[in-house]
């Protein structure tokens, strides 16, 4: 049941990734040095207060770049890798198995993987934004992600099994948007 919860705490973390990269780290830090949950031996350093003021200032960094108009593009550039290592470290941060390369493995495909998907849709939710309202819209749609970042990664710490089914209904309307968006824009025949 341990190792579920953990993994449930890892895919909740990596999805909030997907919409701002520092968030959930920065959430986990503040959880960790409560003692509210507890990141592995190799992550101990997750704990700190050097941890924490880096991930504070790289979050607040991170907020205030997304409200600059068509910077918030360039950064869902950036994000995109960012976002599937930083969802692989935070999986990998929390689930303990003993086997490094299992451990590693499942940090990539659970947490990578996840974090890659919400971020791809996130962007593709901007290039809308962007597209549709000429950047002004794009305040509203970082407001959004910021909210959603913050509650996800709460939802993640505190009730790890919410965040799992969550995340899974995130994951199902991403899909629908995006097979709707294709059906759309397929040629008629």
């Amino acid at each position: 049941m341990e190792l579920f919860l953990s993994i449930c705490l890892g895919i909740g973390l990596s999805a909030s990734t997907g919409f701002r990269v520092f968030v959930p780290a920065l959430l986990a830090n503040i959880a960790c040095m409560n003692g509210w949950i507890t990141p592995t031996e190799s992550f101990a350093w997750l704990a700190t207060w050097q941890a924490f003021f880096v991930l504070l200032a790289a979050t607040v960094v991170e907020i205030a770049a997304y409200y600059i108009p068509f910077v918030d593009n360039l950064l869902d550039t950036i994000a995109g890798p960012l976002s599937v290592v930083a969802g692989t470290l935070l999986t990998t941060s929390f689930v303990e198995i003993d086997n490094p390369v299992l451990q590693w493995s499942l940090g990539l495909l659970v947490g990578g993987s996840t974090a890659g998907v919400v971020q791809a849709g996130t962007s593709l939710l901007r290039l809308g934004s962007s597209k549709f309202t000429a950047g002004l819209g794009n305040p509203v749609v970082s407001t959004a992600e910021n909210v959603l970042s913050f509650g996800l990664s709460g939802i993640a710490i505190f009730l790890p099994i919410i965040a799992l089914v969550s995340v899974l209904m995130l994951l199902w309307w991403l899909f629908r948007r995006v097979s709707r968006l294709r059906k759309k824009q397929s040629p008629v025949s």
